[in-house]
């Protein structure tokens, strides 16, 4: 049930807030319903800080616990993979036992997860840490989420509400980037991992007066079956792509793993063929714009933070920058994202969400190969002017895939396709650097890693591009 944000009541889908003169006043957010969405919007940040305030801190981390160069990567990868593979789950438990009690749930593990991060003493804990804070995320992401949409009703108000969560979403990331070189350089990674505690005991607090309780009145029966198999093949199949670009595809284990992740991926299609109330309907990924929409997004995510990833190891490793530097060059970055999202609704509104997104993708990957041009000198111009405009259209093609994926939808699927969204969002982020970051660091030097990882990434991009068109063209006809 929406909140009514105003003091005279309106009913849901109308503009919500009324002035002192009586005039509707639909975008203006006031009282309780601030608070509200600032609790929601804090946590949500919370999470994009997670995803690049460690990103610039990885050479010093890895120094300092002994994390090898290959291995690297799973300080990110152990954050993503559970935060990925378990949000249809949570959002589904959340439906069925109450969105507040699970995003509690999530805003306390994922602090106390923190905490153990912050004071690790190997890699083990280290990487441990941050698999639990990936746990508690896939618990914040989707119950923040359907809270904030069943908090406010649909029209102005919540466009209003989403739009700032959107931005805050952008903004995190660039602060990311931003505090996680200052606080490297002045206070050590640990401090990275400590500003999140700090995050959580300030949002926890306020959270469980504050949120309304919320879950759909039919009570759905929970997917087990399918939340199992999918979760256990996504694990399964990522766990074994990135011990093979590690250690090659001819062992046992990166096989058997392999097999067994793919066996449980295609058990989840079947299961969710003949289960009442499945995960995922699978009608719903027979639509061209959902398929080729979340290819795009899949595409633009994945392919951006293996470029983000590669790029921070070129700029420390190999031109000698230090985290801050580093961390400027992509707050720059988020910057340019921040002033895209701007005007990308202007660019949508004109040439409609499936010519963007594929213009999108295609100026993604020219800007991507755009990198190629980095020699082993000071390259720093180059970095930042390609990157962030890069980044630019990498938020274009995120703000419409969105688009592209909901439209046309019932309203009773609404729910399913924005799921389906968020979830991509978070895959992408979780198999982009196992599948190819990696490369990075088992190509003889760094430089070369480097190169080979951009070309791939390039050739990705557009060849999604292509594929997107097409698909799109398809589904209109």
């Amino acid at each position: 049930m929406a909140l009514d944000t105003s003091t005279t009541p309106t009913p849901a889908g109308t503009a919500a807030a009324v002035s002192g003169t009586g005039l509707p006043e639909p975008d203006k957010i006031t009282g309780r319903a601030r608070l509200i969405l600032f609790v929601l919007c804090a946590a949500q940040f919370m999470v994009s800080l997670d995803f690049s305030v460690l990103n610039v801190a990885l050479p010093v981390l890895g120094a300092d616990l002994g994390l090898s160069h290959s291995a690297l990567q799973w300080a990110v990868t152990a954050f993503a993979l559970p935060s990925g593979g378990f949000l249809l789950l949570f959002g589904r438990i959340g439906d069925l036992f109450g969105r507040k009690k699970l995003f509690l749930g999530g805003l306390a593990v994922f602090g106390a997860a923190s905490l153990l991060a912050t004071f690790a003493w190997n890699p083990a804990s280290f990487l441990t840490g941050r698999a639990l804070q990936g746990v508690g995320a896939a618990a914040i992401v989707p119950t923040g989420m359907s809270l904030l949409t069943t908090t406010f009703p649909e029209g102005p108000l919540r466009d209003r509400a989403l739009g700032i969560s959107g931005t805050l979403l952008s903004l995190g990331f660039t602060v990311g980037m931003l505090l996680g070189g200052v606080m490297t350089d002045t206070l050590g990674w640990r401090s990275t991992m400590g500003l999140l505690a700090l995050f959580t005991l300030v949002v926890l607090p306020l959270a469980p007066g504050l949120l309304p309780e919320s879950r759909t009145p039919e009570r759905p029966r929970l997917d087990v079956p399918g939340a199992v198999t999918v979760t256990g093949g996504l694990l399964a199949v990522i766990y074994a792509l990135s011990t093979a670009a590690e250690r090659g595809f001819g062992r046992t284990d990166v096989l058997v793993t392999l097999a067994v992740g793919l066996v449980l991926l295609v058990g989840f299609v079947v299961v969710e063929s003949r289960h009442a109330a499945p995960l995922v309907k699978l009608p719903m990924l027979r639509r061209g714009t959902v398929a080729f929409g979340n290819l795009g997004g899949l595409v633009t995510f994945s392919m951006m933070s293996t470029v983000v990833f590669v790029l921070t190891l070129h700029l420390q490793e190999t031109l000698g920058l230090s985290p801050f530097g580093t961390g400027l060059i992509f707050g720059i970055q988020g910057v340019m994202s921040v002033v895209a999202g701007m005007f990308a609704p202007r660019v949508i509104g004109r040439f409609g969400a499936r010519k963007t997104l594929v213009g999108s993708l295609l100026g993604q990957g020219v800007l991507t190969g755009a990198l190629l041009g980095l020699g082993s000198g000071a390259d720093v111009v180059l970095a930042t002017v390609a990157v962030s405009l890069a980044s630019m259209c990498h938020l274009g093609a995120i703000i419409s895939y969105g688009l592209t994926v909901t439209s046309g939808v019932p309203d009773e699927e609404q729910g399913l396709a924005t799921g389906l969204v968020t979830t991509t969002q978070q895959v992408g982020l979780t198999v982009g650097i196992p599948l190819l970051g990696v490369l990075a660091t088992t190509q003889g030097d760094l430089f070369t890693g480097v190169r080979t990882v951009l070309v791939l990434d390039t050739a990705i991009v557009l060849g999604a591009a292509l594929l997107v068109a097409v698909g799109l063209r398809r589904a209109r006809g």
